[in-house]
């Protein structure tokens, strides 16, 4: 039998010159950056809409896993293949065979910092997908490269790391076996961390500047049981990804703070937010189910949506309407349709925290035809510059500074975001038309939205108009 050891938490000693208080929410800050998920687009793609995507007002932008993934003959084509003919799958490239830049989907290391340049160029910033967490199913597709440089394939994975989990909320299983059946890299192992760290460093050398930690809660804390079996003594990958470590002479390049960070630790009972907040910003995946339920049903009635559903401050969250797996998994929020989709972006991005991101859909996709065009590596539809997107992400930076208050409608279907005595989203999340008659901050006179030119009123701190079904409207003080 393995024998695992439970380690306490690093003393606040060692981690008082590093933590960040991500758990004490400061009412006074406002977030005002956005993410666009340019699910899928290969380099070229990217690079080519980036100044699209600047004048849509997004911040930032995260691309898909860039290392060297599975890539069978044949495959790199289609972003799902229903056919079976072998032309390849969008999960293939969270298949990590080396943590070298460059693969099949996205494209090469050159045309990454062509894409990188460009990004410069219009002032986006670029997040990349990284996933230290799991190799690919098929062990023999693995470099020799990386065998070599982890010290052996006895050295490559954890204890049980090719043994499936099954109980999700078992910190031991979740942590050190096969998550999803993949492969668990010993991401404890100093040589495995230490050729990791050069692949991290290269991309900040060529320009990226924050990470999305795919799997995040399948690395172990500090506090999780240890793998004393594959030689580990102590769970420390989050401090050197996070540069509090070195490893064999590599650091963190770039000082942490300076980078944008958030982990996929998706929550679920026995998740441990509290410790991952002192590492990173974390995903907000519980506030987007619930949003994803007010949607479908047209109506906040019995939905909290003020909440984040989170211990970790929201200045500090990663929020979406749906992500990409939400969208390409198990389809859960796919059968949501554009218009849908842009109400829940649009009331997301005119609040006052959190650091929303856009996921892009698939070119053609329909709500009976996910995939679209089907065609890996090409733009994602339109609806990431549509009228009523680009006016929210403007407006979210032009409320930098101002509060918010969140007003409901009796049947829950209109939803207001009042920032302070500036401005105001309305947001009609219904199939019908409604009457809006709420109260606001704005001062007393006559409003055009600033996208159809819709007229709203405000007469002794109430803001009425009428709202088309599944409509938003943007209004500024002048």
């Amino acid at each position: 039998m393995k024998k695992f050891t439970l380690l306490a938490l690093v003393s606040l000693g060692t981690l008082s010159v590093f933590a960040k208080d991500r758990l004490t929410h400061d009412p006074d800050v406002t977030n005002d950056e956005t993410i666009l998920h340019v699910w899928s687009w290969n380099f070229p793609a990217i690079a080519e809409n980036m100044k699209k995507i600047a004048d849509s007002g997004f911040s930032m932008i995260q691309t898909s896993p860039v290392q060297q993934s599975y890539a069978p003959e044949g495959s790199g084509k289609l972003i799902f293949d229903e056919s079976g003919n072998g032309e390849g799958f969008w999960y293939y490239y969270y298949q990590p065979t080396d943590w070298k830049i460059g693969n099949n989907i996205l494209g090469t290391k050159e045309q990454m910092q062509q894409m990188l340049d460009s990004a410069n160029k219009y002032g986006v910033r670029v997040i990349v997908d990284v996933l230290p967490n799991h190799t690919a199913f098929d062990i023999d597709a693995v470099s020799e490269d990386f065998v070599n440089a982890v010290g052996g394939r006895d050295k490559m994975y954890h204890s049980n790391g090719l043994r499936p989990v099954e109980d999700y909320n078992d910190r031991l299983e979740c942590t050190l076996w096969a998550s999803g059946a993949l492969p668990d890299v010993n991401t404890e192992n100093p040589a495995f961390q230490k050729y990791y760290m050069q692949f991290v460093n290269e991309l900040l050398d060529m320009g990226v500047r924050g990470f999305r930690y795919d799997t995040a809660k399948h690395i172990g804390l500090p506090s999780d049981p240890v793998d004393e079996a594959s030689g580990v003594k102590v769970n420390d990958f989050w401090d050197v990804a996070t540069g509090r470590k070195a490893v064999g002479g590599v650091r963190l390049a770039l000082p942490y703070d300076s980078l944008f960070v958030y982990g996929e630790v998706l929550q679920d009972r026995n998740v441990k937010e509290d410790e991952y907040a002192e590492y990173m910003g974390q995903t907000a995946s519980g506030y987007g189910h619930v949003l994803r339920e007010a949607l479908d049903k047209g109506s906040a009635n019995g939905f909290d949506l003020i909440n984040w559903h989170h211990s970790e401050a929201p200045e500090y969250l990663t929020t979406w309407v749906e992500s990409h797996d939400t969208y390409a998994n198990e389809h859960e929020s796919a059968h949501l349709t554009d218009d849908q989709i842009r109400t829940g972006w649009v009331f997301l991005t005119a609040r006052q925290n959190g650091i929303p991101l856009f996921f892009s859909r698939p070119m053609g996709s329909t709500r009976q035809a996910y995939w679209g065009d089907n065609i890996l590596g090409a733009r994602g539809n339109d609806e990431f510059f549509h009228p009523e997107v680009v006016a929210v992400n403007n407006f979210r930076k032009a409320m930098s500074g101002e509060k918010e208050n969140i007003e409901v409608s009796d049947n829950g279907q209109i939803l207001l975001v009042n920032r302070g005595k500036k401005g105001a989203a309305v947001i009609n999340i219904a199939p019908i038309a409604n009457f809006v008659s709420l109260p606001t901050g704005l001062p007393d006179g006559t409003y055009r939205d600033q996208v159809y030119g819709k007229e709203f009123k405000v007469k002794k701190g109430m803001l009425k108009g009428l709202a088309a079904p599944y409509t938003t409207y943007i209004l500024t003080k002048k």
